[in-house]
């Protein structure tokens, strides 16, 4: 043996040794990158694994064999063969690793950094003296965890209000009741959406900010859910500040809120987006009214079980987008194909008829996007991005752009299936993973596999790679009044059946409910209704609406009688001296616009005759008074005082026209008091029962 090894030849003995480490370093990496694609062919996958395993085995021996026999040629092709898969292992390895690696950023983060900031109004300053406001929810990380954090960090020594609700607490910022509060970095987006509030950014400074690293909640947002089997996804816009992409615990502006499902086995889909100013109980505040943007503010779990509960759907998992990620995104498709819906108004005269919005960067004038709207029109990324954000220009506002947010993703999930090249596919799985934060595991996310490949088999078929099942909530106006906050909201109700028909197609699509089916159909050829597009929830108006205070001023006693005991309202009354007619209601102790599931009283001011006549000043005679033979001509004649004359007791001429002292609801004010200034003291003021 030491004779033949001593016989062999060096060159061939260095060459070997140098391939097989190479190799079977590489085919270690090679290894278990295809491991690690965890659901991806995995016939195919442990096939190619046995066979470069024999194949190394084959080369360690034969090329053993070859150096000791001298098989010269049997040993350089070997070699050449083994040399090339080194290469191809090592590059195949590094681009599957930078995949998995992409996929890895996606999923959702176990920590993430919180800030807290204390703001006041930007001609402000805090001192010592200073009333701070905090939100008294224990479960916000923000408004209260780290602002409390921040109390002792800061030592901050000022005097603590209390509130439970956002809006009435930044309402007393600015109406100086108090001088600053505490609430999340993310503010502007958190509450810029409210009219009162929209230059909040603007109108306000950070005066202390506090940051730390904290257990992200949406960590807990575990699901088992495989994507092999019907799931749903909520899907989240947010208008991240970072250019660098998106923050995992970036606040969602409520500009998009969707609730998708979709059945791997079927390849359907529904889609349901959720108009932002949507009136619904917030689960984690209570469950009081409010709009359900509103539950962003106490995180990403919040606005989840709000939904479920609306809806009565589990939600497996959630997707927050950054919005400059789909300008980048569509670009890196090439642009989309989309039908833009004409608008109903013009941004200005100078473009009539055109759909015009915002940039990327929310910067109008120069920066203004414009897209001419009709059938089937090429999107570049930003003119994707301000279709699917243009309310403003459409009398339906924001249930249209929630429906041009359903083209635009259902054209980007077109055009992705038309990637022709790896490097295609690199570049927009780069622009997907920094801009997206999901709570879904690596492992999951691979599994969707197959399932992208039914669709990619399915569309070269030429039948329909997705069905999508569009939904349409039937909505209502509510202009809200905030006690409190001293300010209306506009909000949205919705009507329960419009919601339980796009609930029936979401569980029928996940397999919660049998499948109706048709047995009987009409056709009428002269109807021009579209028999191929059913939009679920679209045209159901019944199911009850929700209720709010009405105005009941100029009403008389009865009507309000009648309304208070068919709500189940506890009616008081009070009788006030007034010029109005006797009998009319005058005002109310709770504002117009209250939900009124909030009210269980309401004291009505109804109007009296003035029973107080005026009397002259015998100390003070007038010249009048001097003619006493006139005076008592006059009452003797029945003839009457000269409207003009003034009359001791009466307003001057200066003071100007008399005001009832009993403000009139009829102009609702944001500043009035829930309960009215009432003339009088308690004395003179008759109850029921004397009257």
């Amino acid at each position: 043996m030491k004779k033949k090894f001593k016989n062999a030849s060096k060159g061939m003995l260095i060459f070997y040794v140098l391939i097989s480490i190479g190799y079977i370093i590489s085919y270690i990496f090679i290894g278990k990158s295809l491991l690690s694609l965890t659901g991806i062919e995995d016939l195919i996958r442990y096939i190619i694994i046995a066979f470069f395993a024999i194949y190394g085995i084959i080369y360690l021996i034969i090329g053993w064999k070859s150096i000791f026999k001298k098989w010269k040629k049997t040993f350089i092709t070997l070699t050449i063969l083994t040399t090339i898969w080194i290469p191809i292992f090592i590059g195949l390895s590094y681009y599957i690793d930078k995949i998995y690696n992409n996929l890895e950023n996606l999923t959702n983060k176990e920590t993430s950094t919180y800030t807290s900031v204390v703001i006041a109004q930007k001609d402000k300053e805090i001192t010592s003296e200073s009333k701070l406001g905090m939100i008294n929810n224990e479960n916000d990380r923000e408004g209260y965890i780290l602002a409390k954090e921040m109390i002792e960090k800061e030592q901050i020594k000022n005097e603590i209000v209390s509130y439970d609700d956002y809006l009435i607490m930044l309402n007393d910022l600015y109406n100086d009741v108090i001088d600053g509060v505490f609430v999340s970095i993310d503010y502007p987006v958190l509450f810029g959406n409210e009219e009162k509030f929209k230059t909040i950014k603007d109108d306000t400074k950070i005066v202390y900010e506090y940051t730390k690293e904290m257990k992200t909640e949406e960590s807990k947002l575990v699901s088992t859910k495989k994507l092999t089997e019907p799931f749903t996804v909520l899907v989240l816009g947010v208008d991240s500040e970072s250019q660098g992409g998106l923050n995992p615990n970036a606040a969602f502006n409520g500009d998009t809120l969707m609730l998708v499902t979709f059945n791997p086995n079927t390849l359907s889909t529904t889609m349901f987006s959720i108009p932002r100013d949507m009136y619904v109980p917030i689960a984690c505040n209570h469950n009081r009214y409010n709009k359900i943007n509103s539950a962003a503010a106490y995180g990403t779990n919040c606005v989840i079980n709000t939904i479920e509960q609306m809806t009565d759907i589990q939600i497996d998992y959630f997707v927050k987008v950054n919005f400059k990620g789909v300008v980048d995104l569509v670009e890196a498709l090439g642009g989309v194909d989309v039908d833009v819906e004409e608008p109903d108004f013009s941004y200005d005269s100078a473009h009539k008829g055109l759909v015009c919005e915002q940039d990327s960067q929310r910067r109008f004038g120069e920066n203004l996007v414009c897209i001419t709207p009709g059938k089937n029109v090429h999107l570049n990324g930003e003119q994707a991005l301000a279709y699917a954000r243009c309310r403003h220009l459409y009398l339906t506002s924001d249930i249209a752009r929630n429906q041009h947010q359903q083209a635009i993703i259902e054209a980007v999930a077109k055009k992705l299936v038309q990637m022709s090249s790896f490097s295609d596919f690199e570049n927009i799985l780069s622009t997907i993973t920094n801009n997206i934060a999901t709570n879904m595991q690596t492992d999951q996310i691979l599994s969707f596999y197959q399932t992208i490949k039914n669709m990619l088999l399915s569309s070269l078929n030429g039948k329909d790679f997705i069905n999508i099942q569009k939904t349409y909530l039937e909505p209502y106006g509510l202009n809200v009044w905030l006690p409190g906050a001293e300010m209306y909201t506009s909000a949205l109700g919705y009507y329960p059946n419009s919601l339980k028909a796009i609930t029936k197609a979401m569980k029928e699509n996940l397999g919660l409910l049998s499948i109706e089916t048709i047995k009987t159909f009409q056709y009428d050829y002269n109807d021009d209704k579209d028999y191929t597009s059913d939009v679920a929830g679209k045209g159901i108006y019944s199911g009850g609406t929700l209720q709010l205070m009405p105005n009941l001023t100029g009403q008389n006693v009865t009507y309000a009688e009648n309304w208070a005991s068919s709500h189940g309202i506890s009616l008081q009354k009070e009788f006030v001296e007034s010029e109005s007619n006797p009998g009319i209601i005058i005002n109310q102790s709770v504002h117009e616009g209250t939900f009124l599931p909030n009210v269980s009283s309401v004291t009505i001011y109804i109007s009296k005759e003035i029973t107080s006549k005026p009397t002259k000043d015998p100390t003070t005679p007038s010249d009048k008074d001097k003619d006493t033979d006139k005076e008592e001509n006059k009452e003797n004649t029945g003839e009457k005082d000269d409207p003009t004359t003034q009359v001791p007791g009466s307003p001057s001429e200066e003071d100007g026209k008399e005001e009832s002292p009993v403000e009139n609801q009829n102009t609702p004010s944001t500043t009035e008091p829930e309960t009215p200034e009432i003339p009088g003291t308690p004395e003179t003021i008759p109850t029921e029962e004397n009257e």
